[in-house]
């Protein structure tokens, strides 16, 4: 069965009380299993950001890791378009299970049990990763939006720290979120890779792309 033929949940239940649930495994544990039959697309689809993803990977041979995939049907959109490596890690095993059975046909793609802030994955690793909301989830915290709680900061700056580790020299961190630069860009700067910022508009609400590429390693110096 291809992801496509499911339907995206309207089920109002499965919202939380208190935003903060969406960073725990709970409450996405719960969610995966009333939503079984479900997709769900946070902020765009594929068909929305193909031209961006398009101009900043370049190349369809590479390596992707997809960064809190959920039940998204981005994977499947990206690998039926010609991305045929593609790692989809998520912590709730409920949905990674899920998603390996709708998706057995498209067998250049796995799905594996993994926090993203600790990937089990090896140093420079990966080509392309890719957060589509995850990143957001982490930083759903009841403090102010100016003054983040470090709790939150701590988790938010592990997964950029582990995604800095799996990319291989040349490779590209792409995070779509409804977050403002002047909100987000802080937790993304690092020395090790150059930052832009893409602004997709379709007449209503702004949402961005950033893009982070890793620095080729330096040459070393010639010996005299």
């Amino acid at each position: 069965m291809s992801a496509k033929s499911t339907t995206a949940s309207t089920d109002l239940s499965v919202l939380p009380e208190d935003n903060t649930a969406y960073g725990t495994k709970e409450y996405w544990q719960q969610r995966y299993m009333q939503e079984e039959a479900a997709t769900f697309d946070w902020f765009k689809t594929y068909r929305d950001l193909e031209p961006l993803l398009s101009k900043h990977i370049g190349s369809k041979d590479v390596r992707i890791l997809m960064l809190g995939c959920g039940n998204s049907t981005l994977s499947s959109d990206m690998y039926d378009d010609g991305y045929q490596s593609i790692i989809n890690v998520d912590y709730s095993d409920v949905v990674i299970e899920q998603m390996r059975q709708r998706t057995q046909h498209q067998s250049g793609m796995t799905w594996e049990v993994m926090d993203v802030r600790a990937l089990d994955l090896g140093d420079g690793s990966v080509d392309v990763a890719i957060d589509k909301g995850t990143l957001d989830a982490l930083m759903c915290d009841k403090g102010d939006v100016w003054e983040p709680s470090a709790e939150m900061c701590e988790n938010v700056g592990r997964e950029v720290n582990e995604v800095n580790r799996v990319l291989t020299a040349g490779g590209k961190f792409i995070w779509i979120t409804f977050g403002q630069p002047h909100f987000r860009r802080r937790h993304l700067e690092r020395p090790s890779w150059e930052l832009q910022i893409e602004r997709l508009n379709d007449g209503g609400f702004d949402y961005f792309m950033y893009i982070a590429t890793k620095k080729l390693a330096a040459a070393p110096s010639p010996i005299h």
